[in-house]
């Protein structure tokens, strides 16, 4: 392969070990990155090593730190911290097998292709494989690479294996600190099944390659303007309120689901009627909107 293995050794499962290689499985995407620009010259700007009433100082003069209150730290050395650093070791012990879906979302990181690693090694590769689909079951252990102990998963994909690095505990927050003020009664039943309709009437299959960053192709576009104005300054006009209008209206929810649902599948006697709708039969509040029109 061209692209450069992330890792390379071997998945052990029980007594049984698999030579593999791994490579990241994501790439950086089309983001555009700037240069801060010295407008009189033209040239770019650049940052120094500096301490405050000092100026600028030598790279060996430089330490790493650990704060441990306002102003004070702990001083370490390079090769003090080197020596910490975790061995890279050459196996993945899979200590544990998990049910597909018994890890959260939150915690997947960063993706990676397992491949074996050469041709006496895809029969037990392929023997994991479709031990963890046919069981449903995620592998777990915890690779050393670079320094640094990486909790992972191992589950199938296709005609192969990923890994996935995980988040620890620690890097995760808990989601009750921002959904405890949420309230706990359903949904209205009527409301829920509207809003369940329109969402079977979009369901379709997942296309990526359909989606693209906005930003991104509005940022070319204007890149594009700038070179083609040979260096003029551009200034785009940028609408202040979303859609182009000058307010939001608060909007009956049961009305708006209503009319989603209605041109999801819009059926030909429709046309007909051109009366305006009436309120749903409801003991619930009007909305301010209502009460307005009302008067």
């Amino acid at each position: 392969m061209a692209a450069r293995a992330y890792w390379q050794g071997q998945i052990k499962l029980a007594l049984v070990s698999i030579p593999v290689e791994v490579y990241p499985a994501t790439k950086s995407g089309a983001a555009v990155s700037f240069r801060q620009i010295h407008e009189p010259t033209g040239k770019p700007i650049r940052y120094e090593k500096v301490v405050s009433g000092v100026g600028p100082v030598d790279r060996d003069e430089i330490l790493k730190g650990y704060e441990l209150s306002k102003g004070n730290y702990v001083l370490l050395e390079q090769d003090e911290i080197d020596a910490v650093k975790i061995e890279s070791r050459k196996t993945l012990d899979l200590i544990q097998f998990v049910d597909a879906d018994a890890i959260d979302v939150l915690y997947y990181e960063k993706p990676y292709f397992v491949v074996p690693a050469d041709d006496l090694a895809e029969e037990a590769y392929a023997v994991l494989r479709d031990a963890l689909r046919q069981t449903r079951k995620v592998g777990l252990g915890q690779l050393s690479v670079r320094g640094r102990e990486q909790l992972v998963s191992l589950k199938p994909c296709g005609r192969g294996l990923v890994l996935e690095v995980l988040r620890y505990a620690d890097e995760v927050n808990k989601a009750q600190t921002y959904f405890r003020g949420m309230p706990e009664e359903t949904a209205d039943e009527d409301m829920l099944d509207l809003a369940t309709s329109i969402i079977e009437k979009r369901t379709a299959p997942f296309k990526p390659e359909e989606f693209h960053d906005r930003y991104v192709d509005a940022l070319h576009r204007l890149i594009d303007k700038k070179k083609k104005a040979k260096g003029k300054r551009i200034i785009e006009e940028v609408d202040d309120q979303p859609g182009g209008r000058s307010g939001s209206n608060v909007i009956d929810l049961m009305a708006a689901l209503k009319k989603s649902a209605g041109e999801a599948a819009r059926k030909p006697a429709a046309k007909k009627a051109r009366s305006p709708a009436k309120a749903p039969a409801t003991t619930k509040r009007a909305s301010p909107a209502k009460r307005k029109r009302a008067g």
